[in-house]
């Protein structure tokens, strides 16, 4: 039976847990989540594992990244669920830190990222959002100091703001993005997907449909807007609230016109019932 990972509440503690390893000279690979993992989070902790000889996996739900009116107080919670996961995974370290060890009284310092955490996509409509991921992951980053992070894709325009930040402000982690995982049918693995009703489960996997049409469709050399304009008219179709449906450059996230401008990648995010769903995918 796989041993339980040690699980640190405090940065000390956290600390002096990771100091053999470095001792060592073990490498360590770090997997921030938000708990209620799945099958993509795991994939992740493979892939960690792959990579470093210790695996640091981050349990925080930060209330940074939440507006007021968005889901932090009923964001799924598993904590001892998490645990067994982990354990049979053989994660070697949980950091779980309540809110109070990140965010101390007098707290006073965030991050105001800028580039791809300006693209007119998710900071659009939580214009909040990437201040609270950067400044919450360059904590994690520093708490932890890891050779490696690893992040999924499916929160393309998150992975592209961190791996950004890491490098502006020198930090010494290679940071590292996973294909989406997926379910058969194609609907991205997300802990949000509790919410869905057996009905808007039916009609999630639109998305990833209509992603795929629209990829092939540019990349056989039909025009771009035309093509994302059918798209958009699929997903309103299949009874989502469309935010956006758009093609960017694949680095940049800045808007592209075709594809001669670049690596593309074509990001969506919609809302079905009260459960907003985001996916991309690379041409």
């Amino acid at each position: 039976m796989a041993n339980r990972p040690t699980v640190t509440r405090t940065v000390a503690k956290l600390r002096s847990t990771l100091a053999p390893f470095r001792a060592r000279h073990q490498p360590i690979a770090l997997v921030p989540t938000m708990g209620a993992l799945h099958r993509g989070h795991l994939a992740l902790v493979k892939e960690a594992q792959r990579r470093a000889k210790r695996v640091v996996v981050s349990i925080f739900v930060n209330p940074t990244q939440f507006a007021p009116h968005e889901d932090f107080g009923s964001y799924p919670r598993r904590f001892a669920a998490d645990i067994k996961a982990l354990t049979e995974a053989g994660v070697d370290v949980v950091w779980a830190p309540p809110a109070e060890a990140m965010y101390p009284e007098g707290f006073a310092t965030r991050l105001a990222p800028e580039g791809a955490a300006l693209a007119g996509l998710e900071d659009k409509f939580r214009p909040h959002f990437f201040g609270g991921v950067a400044t919450v992951v360059a904590k994690l980053f520093t708490q932890v100091s890891p050779d490696f992070a690893i992040f999924g894709q499916k929160d393309y325009q998150q992975l592209r703001v961190v791996t950004q930040m890491a490098k502006d402000l020198d930090l010494p982690v290679k940071v590292i993005g996973l294909p989406t995982v997926r379910e058969p049918d194609g609907l991205a693995l997300s802990s949000r997907n509790v919410y869905l009703s057996e009905l808007e489960r039916n009609h999630a996997p639109v998305l990833y449909r209509t992603l795929k049409t629209c990829a092939a469709r540019v990349k056989a050399g039909e025009p771009m807007e035309m093509v994302l304009e059918e798209g958009r008219l699929d997903i309103a179709r299949a009874e989502f609230a469309l935010d956006y449906l758009e093609a960017r450059h694949a680095l940049t996230l800045a808007p592209i016109a075709s594809v001669k401008d670049g690596p593309i990648r074509l990001l969506v995010a919609a809302k079905i019932g009260t459960t907003r769903l985001i996916d991309n995918l690379g041409v």
